[in-house]
């Protein structure tokens, strides 16, 4: 019995090692490599920079924008919001009252802000990831009188950017970059 087991050893050793080594190290640097080579800035995190150089912020991952002169991102069940080690959806379901209850505050926020008539769910609910840095093209019009409020622009001006920005989808409805539509803003008040 002792032969069976130091012959059976050696095999499963040597591919432990072999798999180890091709599956632990050479596939993840050759994926690294060629992300780095076909998609580099998807593969770095699709970073935007500011016109010196500094990140402000990702293409892909949302994050807060709290005063009334931006418009909003959608709430972020994230940690403390927009947390990226923290990422994930609060898994709640339409019926739950837990959903109501965190989403209510939201509500009086968004009325406060003058939003008239249904409010797009996107601007009270939290997305799977918490992360999300886009909205609907219906949710960020419903900031425009907001923001142009706040710039001092003609609110027509604001609707007219924010359907600039709208991009379309393949599977879902068409969206706005919140942090390309702020953006925008900023250079439009220079």
């Amino acid at each position: 019995m002792g032969k069976d087991f130091t012959s059976a050893l050696r095999p499963a050793i040597v591919m432990t090692i072999l798999f180890a080594a091709l599956l632990g190290l050479a596939y993840p640097l050759a994926m690294t490599g060629l992300g780095q080579m076909l998609f580099p800035v998807q593969a770095n995190g699709s970073l935007v920079r500011d016109t010196g150089g500094r990140v402000i912020g990702s293409a892909v991952v949302g994050q807060a924008f709290v005063t009334d002169r931006y418009f909003q991102t959608r709430p972020s069940a994230a940690g403390k919001g927009y947390d990226g080690l923290a990422s994930s959806g609060s898994n709640l379901g339409p019926a739950a009252q837990a959903l109501v209850d965190r989403a209510t505050p939201d509500v009086v926020k968004r009325r406060a802000e003058g939003i008239k008539g249904p409010i797009p769910a996107d601007l009270v609910t939290a997305s799977g990831s918490g992360l999300d840095p886009d909205l609907l093209r219906a949710s960020a019009l419903a900031q425009a009188p907001r923001v142009a409020k706040a710039r001092g622009l003609d609110e027509a001006r604001v609707r007219a950017l924010v359907t600039e920005h709208v991009q379309g989808s393949i599977l879902g409805e068409p969206h706005v970059n919140v942090l390309s539509l702020n953006r925008s803003l900023d250079v439009m008040e220079r």
